[in-house]
């Protein structure tokens, strides 16, 4: 099937063949996250959410960055507004939160997502990073807690995400710092999953997102919906949810036809070894 591509306001996504690629499309501004693309998010998503087909999700920037963070210029125009509604303080707080309302959802999607980060991923763009479950960098990618440059404190989750990610001690380090960390660095301290030449990381994303085509939707998404409440459940409650995601494992027609290959000897339709070492499929979307 070809690809379908939905442009939106400063965004668009494109689906094909079970998986979605959302992609940044403010070059000029470095794909800082203006008010528009803040509501393409939320159009994304609702988009993902209800096509079952969708198998994997790819985020990614346009023009040689990710995402370079907030969009000052909207928050310089807000605070010189004239309507002291559009400049106060909980104005502030509600644009805060209704990007917590989508990124959470980013976060808790059960497929997985794939940062393809090429460029800046500073302040904002970090976090939207760290919602990923996996985040492919290009070797010229750098990421930045920038908001203290800013007078700013870190938002869209990255005082939740970035500790669990790195450790609360390094997680300080790089808020209070807010300096770069480049990719290879990125790698060791367990942000990045793989580094990729500039020119290959969309179609290594692509290649990535792939291999999960053939997964398990059900078993993969129960599993991520229990990583996610880990660290905030004791054992016997995650211990019930397990038991339930089972039972819903167990009854699924994904999980009785790969009993019934393996017992005939058939290979399994997910094997992430096997698959890495094909090559690289040909993508229009990677192009």
């Amino acid at each position: 099937m070809p690809a379908e591509l939905i442009r939106l306001r400063d965004a668009q996504l494109t689906i094909e063949d079970g998986i979605a690629e959302f992609s940044h499309q403010r070059p000029a501004a470095r794909n800082a996250l203006s008010l528009d693309l803040r509501a393409d998010y939320a159009d994304m998503l609702d988009r993902v959410e209800a096509d079952r087909a969708i198998r994997a999700l790819i985020v990614t920037g346009s023009g040689g960055s990710f995402c370079a963070g907030g969009d000052l210029k909207s928050l310089k125009e807000s605070r010189a507004s004239s309507n002291p509604e559009t400049r106060s303080p909980d104005a502030m707080r509600r644009r805060v939160q209704s990007a917590h309302d989508w990124m959470q959802r980013l976060r808790g999607l059960e497929i997985p997502v794939i940062a393809a980060v090429d460029g800046a991923a500073a302040g904002a763009g970090f976090s939207l990073a760290l919602a990923a479950d996996f985040v492919l960098a290009s070797s010229r990618a750098f990421f930045c807690m920038s908001f203290t440059k800013v007078g700013l404190v870190p938002d869209l989750g990255a005082f939740y995400l970035l500790p669990r990610v790195v450790g609360m001690s390094v997680a300080k380090e790089l808020v209070l710092t807010a300096r770069r960390v480049a990719a290879d660095e990125a790698k060791r301290l367990g942000l990045v999953h793989a580094i990729h030449a500039p020119d290959d990381l969309a179609q290594q994303a692509w290649q990535f997102a792939r291999r999960f085509a053939e997964g398990p939707r059900e078993a993969m998404g129960l599993s991520k919906r229990l990583l996610n409440q880990s660290f905030e459940s004791h054992y016997a409650p995650l211990a019930e949810l397990e038991c339930s995601a089972q039972a819903i494992a167990t009854s699924a027609p994904y999980h009785a036809a790969a009993v019934d290959a393996f017992l005939a000897g058939e290979p399994p339709r997910f094997d992430w070894d096997r698959w890495q070492q094909q090559p690289a499929p040909a993508s229009t979307a990677s192009k």
